[in-house]
């Protein structure tokens, strides 16, 4: 089973309590149509769980693939330095067949960014973060979106809210 490299850390965005009893962590990819998959059933997930849950999300932008995820998951980045990446995130994957630069500069203005950091987003100001994210999957065994890891060790089963949550119930 592999292990999370680095652990969750203050780099990281995360949803709930970083001691919850589950850390769910997601590398993601906001154009993967499977990330778009368990986008929904992660939000499950959470609904069900409440506060014995803490969900961390990592880019992992498989550019070769899906040509729009690194700006994508820039946007999201920008959306982060004023407190907003997990409103991106969600506007993201709710519209993620639409994904040019012309919507995303929408998405960015309905959750209130300012054109200085659109702008940013735009020039790839936020790549190396991006990267650094996309580094630590390789480190910890990624090859692909979803990759999933609760408390730390790769899970290998469905990203589905019942599979989730029954592998939750035996820890």
């Amino acid at each position: 089973m592999s292990e999370l490299k680095p652990p969750v850390g203050a780099a990281d965005h995360v949803q709930g309590a970083r001691d919850a009893a589950i850390v769910l962590l997601e590398y993601g990819d906001y154009q993967c149509p499977y990330c778009g998959t368990a986008y929904a059933q992660i939000k499950a997930v959470q609904q069900a769980m409440g506060d014995r849950l803490c969900f961390v999300f990592r880019n992992f932008p498989l550019t070769n693939l899906h040509p729009q995820a690194m700006r994508a998951a820039s946007f999201a980045e920008a959306a982060a330095t004023v407190g907003k990446f997990w409103e991106m995130h969600d506007v993201i994957f709710e519209n993620q067949r639409h994904l040019n630069d012309r919507n995303l500069v929408e998405y960015a203005q309905r959750v209130g960014l300012d054109d200085g950091l659109v702008e940013a987003a735009l020039q790839g100001n936020f790549e190396p973060k991006i990267r650094q994210d996309f580094k630590s999957g390789v480190r910890s065994g990624v090859n692909g979106t979803p990759t999933l890891f609760v408390n730390g060790q790769r899970f290998d089963g469905p990203a589905e809210a019942d599979a989730l949550q029954g592998f939750f119930a035996r820890i």
